[in-house]
């Protein structure tokens, strides 16, 4: 059995960047849940990597 506490840390992930309803993310197989997480995170991490070289106050930033 998949442990609870991760099973509502992935729906939380999902439904705070997606807002998806809560049936439409417990409906999903836990493999499609963490495809989805994974996609989150690589969307947040390339977004965050293209505000960090565009940051025009980070001045001690070696680049």
């Amino acid at each position: 059995m998949y442990p609870e506490g991760r099973l509502y840390e992935e729906a939380g992930f999902i439904a705070y960047y997606f807002h998806w309803t809560h049936d439409e993310i417990m409906n999903m197989e836990h493999k499609e849940r963490r495809k989805w997480c994974e996609e989150i995170s690589r969307i947040n991490r390339k977004m965050n990597d293209e505000t960090d070289k565009n940051n025009p106050f980070d001045v001690f930033k070696k680049r």
